[in-house]
């Protein structure tokens, strides 16, 4: 860690400062970003122990005596200074089955049914919520569990009336939803606001239950459902 003096100007956000110090101080500063507007999801770091987007987080949001401390994201492997290896979500991204549906199945959907998972689309991947998820975070489960983001991706393709895949299996065996414990901690920190946790993980995990732990419907598939016929 090494601590600098920055100028601020009205309406400075920390990407600013950190651009400051790299053209004054420090020109070996390793950052990543590329919008400045909140939407490319590049600048992702811990500023003061939250995560957060620095282009997103106004110096003026602090008290002006306090000082800010800007960290790279801990739940991934650092490259150099905030710069983080996030390779393995893509990795994880590769493992989740992809929409399927025959060319044959009605391609029409109600707008009720467009507006459940249009919420998940703005997903920009800045892995904030993968780097609050303390299953992630502090227990390392990165062989057990996906991660808030992926159980966004599998909400929106589960939730999808089209989409003809069977995924519950995976969800709980491969990505391991069980393993959330519903904090909320990831919904909190999303710049793009989507629920994560109430519109795509409970949801989820209500499913899982139902398919796997459903006493009526184990007995159900257990006697008569399997060879039910009509």
């Amino acid at each position: 860690m090494e601590s600098f003096d920055v100028e601020v100007e009205a309406g400075m956000v920390v990407l600013d400062a950190i651009h400051r110090i790299q053209s004054t101080e420090a020109p070996d500063l390793a950052v990543r970003w590329n919008c400045k507007a909140g939407k490319c999801g590049s600048c992702s770091a811990e500023i003061n122990g939250h995560p957060g987007l620095t282009c997103m987080t106004r110096i003026s949001d602090f008290p002006e005596e306090e000082s800010i401390t800007v960290q790279p994201m801990k739940t991934f492997p650092v490259i150099k200074d905030l710069v983080t290896d996030v390779s393995w979500n893509y990795e994880v991204n590769k493992r989740i089955a992809p929409h399927q549906h025959t060319k044959d199945s009605d391609p029409r959907m109600f707008q009720e049914e467009i507006n459940r998972t249009q919420e998940f689309r703005k997903c920009i991947e800045c892995f904030l919520c993968q780097d609050v998820c303390h299953v992630l975070r502090d227990h390392d489960l990165k062989d057990e569990f996906a991660g808030p983001r992926f159980m966004v991706r599998l909400a929106g393709l589960e939730m999808n009336p089209l989409d003809e895949g069977d995924r519950l299996s995976d969800i709980r065996e491969k990505h391991g939803v069980g393993f959330c414990n519903i904090t909320k901690c990831c919904t909190t920190v999303c710049p793009e606001n989507i629920t994560i946790t109430d519109n795509a993980i409970i949801p989820l995990k209500e499913r899982v239950v139902d398919e796997y732990y459903d006493p009526l419907k184990w007995i159900w598939n257990k006697t008569i459902g399997k060879n039910f016929e009509v």
